[in-house]
């Protein structure tokens, strides 16, 4: 094994996505969430540590992210348009995970979270396409897509929601595992990312990804 390739690409993750029976308020300051909703650090199975605290939830309306991201000596950068190069946050789903699919599909759906980006120094967030998709999903509203952040002199906050009718196949009750990918990207920290980097094309390939399970019990 190289040092190229984590140590997680040879596992299968699954864990439960907490279930949040009051939506967090989507105000950049992270009030409201739980040790219950965090994304497991799954970088420290090779021994890594992280920059970004990440979270994540589900209720009957949609998803929930949110994000703290410390140790910056700069402000956050960001741009809509470009927002590949961005700081922030990028989430990928998969409403309908398959064994051995290689290619995204209309249930696939690639979002991303910026702390600044929105213009007059506002975060901005947004959908975007999966290179080399199978199929592509529906266009997403934007008013289906909510995102807020707080910077201060150490990193910065964020949070965002997208509305279950932006995630085609959307279904807790008869599809309760979905594929599940996060990546935090920073010009000056670099990338913290879930189960594999750029180099094993996350972008591309829903296989990579963990499996994150909608579920009231756990």
């Amino acid at each position: 094994m190289t040092g190229l390739i984590p140590n997680r690409f040879l596992f299968d993750f699954e864990f439960p996505l907490a279930y949040l029976s009051n939506a967090p308020a989507l105000d950049g300051r992270l009030r409201g969430w739980s040790d219950r909703a965090r994304v497991p650090a799954l970088w420290e199975i090779e021994g890594r540590r992280g920059f970004a605290a990440i979270w994540a939830g589900w209720n009957a309306t949609g998803l929930f992210f949110g994000c703290r991201v410390s140790g910056k000596r700069r402000r956050p950068e960001g741009d809509a348009k470009r927002y590949w190069e961005s700081d922030g946050l990028r989430v990928c789903v998969n409403m309908r995970p398959a064994p051995n699919l290689r290619r995204a599909t209309r249930f696939c759906r690639q979002l991303f979270f910026l702390p600044r980006g929105g213009g007059r120094g506002a975060a901005a967030c947004g959908s975007a396409p999966f290179q080399r998709a199978r199929e592509s999903a529906p266009d997403v509203d934007p008013g289906d897509l909510h995102v807020a952040a707080s910077v201060d002199a150490d990193g910065y906050a964020l949070e965002g929601s997208v509305a279950c009718r932006a995630l085609p196949g959307f279904d807790p009750v008869e599809h309760p595992r979905i594929g599940f990918f996060v990546i935090v990207e920073d010009s000056e920290l670099g990338q913290q990312f879930l189960t594999v980097g750029d180099d094993l094309l996350w972008y591309v390939d829903p296989s990579t990804w963990a499996t994150a399970r909608l579920s009231r019990e756990d």
